[in-house]
């Protein structure tokens, strides 16, 4: 859900910061006072505009942040095929302008506004005037009714393994699809590639042994300069070397023997004998070590020309030894279906022709499967309409085909509606209200509110043009929706201010000749007191309290 909204330097605000819950969130306020700037701020973090003309003080940085908490498995699944991680299951969506520049981010990290849209659409739906929304993308329409049958699924797989097969053989003819001089041009080029790899004979592991090798031979020189130095240290050969000085020392500390046979002295002579004996054996290490860095120059110009030649084979054929094999295997294949053309040609025709009419007879069955899953769920999303003030509504989803088949199938799937008496049904994008556009919306999430992940739905102007027992009847369905869901919405109507769980009171003041939009969240007796000025306009009398109470407490419209 949306925990917070941060927002900073935009229109008429200085700085808010505004804790939301879950459940029903209402907002509420005079006209004028700075409701939409809310929302609109909401739409801003999700990637809307953001110029430097909606700045109160246009040479300070806006900054418009979302904190989201993520506690649904589903979501922080999808939100992880996208390459967002959820630390602390938390995810923080900022967009900061500044000068002529505006900074996207997510969680620290910066990132496009197409990135950032991505991420919005998977953690909440913005309904707003004008404002495009992921259930008002046709491509949406589909997947909304896949979700809503389970019988849907299982074809669906089966269609999208058919399909693959097929555009397999499909692509594999396409190959093919060449007449007889490019097809022994092919066969010869393929010739001289699989040679060219053979020739080789490569092994795995080889080319890191080889670099390995080759590092030792380049750095031989090096090595053997610094080996004979620490040798000629720890040596004997000179009688100030490390060596040297040891042998006598253990020489002269023998000596200790004829005047002490006790145990410290044995110990010191134990010790230093010791010291000798792993000096010596240090140095006859080095020695040997300095044998082994002796390289024939043969050796090393054996070794550049293998690598080169293993190089030249990555920069073609793959970029490790077992990608080149890879290549070989696939080579070979290519090579010997065009040696057998005719016999080739003739099973892949076959198998095309085998699985295009099984993807078809699937692509139908999954499209019967549809027709029928959206025809109840259209029927009770009519339903929900119908309880929102659309008392001629006309709700369906038109199916038409694709020009050609998908791993999903070959339905294209637009939801229709008329909400007047006479009105031509149109695509749902092409409705024009936002108010009547957000209750279409209501109605869907509504219906779909089992299925729907997306954790948090903003409502603007959901109660535009209703009243009485419809403003009753919206409430009622979002306080239901709010149970699976949170909901953040404004509103001017009593009945839907009265079913908050959270409300916020949205005032406009004057300061220091400057207007400020502020924002605050209020207690149970304010939360009446608001909505008796909403039932009562300037004058709140104990009977327009009274209302207010009654109104509050009162339960839902059967």
């Amino acid at each position: 859900m949306l925990q917070n909204l941060h927002i900073k330097n935009l229109a008429l605000i200085d700085e808010l910061d505004i804790e939301l819950g879950e459940g029903l969130n209402i907002l509420s306020g005079e006209t004028g006072a700075g409701k939409s700037i809310i929302v609109g701020s909401i739409g801003i973090g999700l990637g809307g505009r953001f110029g430097k003309d909606l700045l109160r003080d246009p040479e300070k940085d806006g900054l418009v942040e979302l904190i989201f908490t993520v506690d649904s498995e589903a979501v922080r699944e999808k939100l992880s095929a996208i390459e967002i991680e959820t630390p602390d299951d938390m995810v923080i969506i900022s967009r900061r302008v500044s000068g002529t520049r505006t900074v996207n981010r997510i969680n620290d990290a910066t990132v496009s506004v197409g990135k950032l849209r991505e991420t919005a659409e998977i953690l909440i739906n913005l309904h707003a005037q004008h404002e495009q929304t992921t259930l008002l993308k046709e491509s949406r329409h589909l997947e909304i009714i896949d979700s809503s049958d389970d019988r849907i699924e299982e074809v669906k797989k089966t269609v999208a393994e058919t399909y693959h097969e097929y555009k397999d053989v499909c692509d594999r003819l396409s190959s093919l699809n060449m007449d007889e001089g490019e097809r022994r041009k092919r066969q010869d080029f393929l010739q001289y590639q699989i040679e060219e790899i053979e020739k080789a004979g490569l092994k795995e592991g080889e080319d890191t042994e080889l670099e390995e090798l080759y590092s030792r031979i380049s750095a031989s020189h090096d090595i053997t300069e610094i080996a004979e130095d620490v040798h000629s240290v720890t040596g004997y050969d000179n009688v100030s070397s490390a060596g040297s000085m040891f042998s006598r020392a253990c020489q002269r500390i023998r000596e200790l023997e004829k005047y002490d046979n006790g145990e410290a002295a044995a110990s010191l002579i134990n010790s230093l004998s010791d010291i000798d004996s792993l000096l010596n054996d240090f140095n006859n290490d080095i020695a040997e070590y300095m044998k082994n860095m002796e390289f024939d120059p043969e050796l090393l110009r054996e070794t550049e020309s293998r690598l080169d030649l293993i190089n030249t084979l990555k920069s073609k054929f793959g970029k490790t030894v077992p990608d080149i094999m890879e290549t070989l295997s696939s080579l070979k294949q290519e090579y010997e279906e065009l040696e057998g053309f005719n016999e080739t040609l003739a099973e892949l025709n076959e198998k095309e022709k085998v699985l295009f009419k099984r993807l078809k007879a699937e692509s139908d069955k999954l499209t019967e499967i549809r027709k029928d899953a959206a025809e109840k769920l259209t029927a009770k999303i009519k339903e929900a309409l119908l309880g929102l003030n659309f008392s001629e509504v006309i709700f369906y989803a038109a199916f038409s085909e694709t020009e050609n088949y998908t791993a999903n199938g070959h339905d294209s799937v637009s939801f229709m509606i008329s909400t007047n008496v006479g009105e031509k049904e149109r695509p749902l994008a092409e409705v024009a209200s936002g108010g009547e556009l957000s209750r279409v919306m209501l109605a869907i999430k509504s219906t779909l509110a089992d299925k729907d992940e997306t954790p948090t739905l903003v409502f603007d102007e959901i109660d535009v043009g209703i009243s009485g027992i419809t403003a009753q009847k919206v409430a009622d369905m979002m306080k239901l929706l709010s149970k699976t869901h949170q909901i953040i919405t404004i509103t001017h109507l009593p009945q839907i201010a009265a079913a908050s769980d959270i409300h916020f009171l949205i005032e406009k003041t004057v300061e220091d000749g400057k207007t400020h939009t502020g924002i605050r969240r209020l207690d149970e007796e304010e939360i009446i007191y608001e909505i008796a000025r909403i039932l009562g306009g300037e004058k709140i009398t104990e009977s327009v309290l009274s209302s207010a109470r009654e109104l509050r407490t009162a339960g839902p419209v059967n």
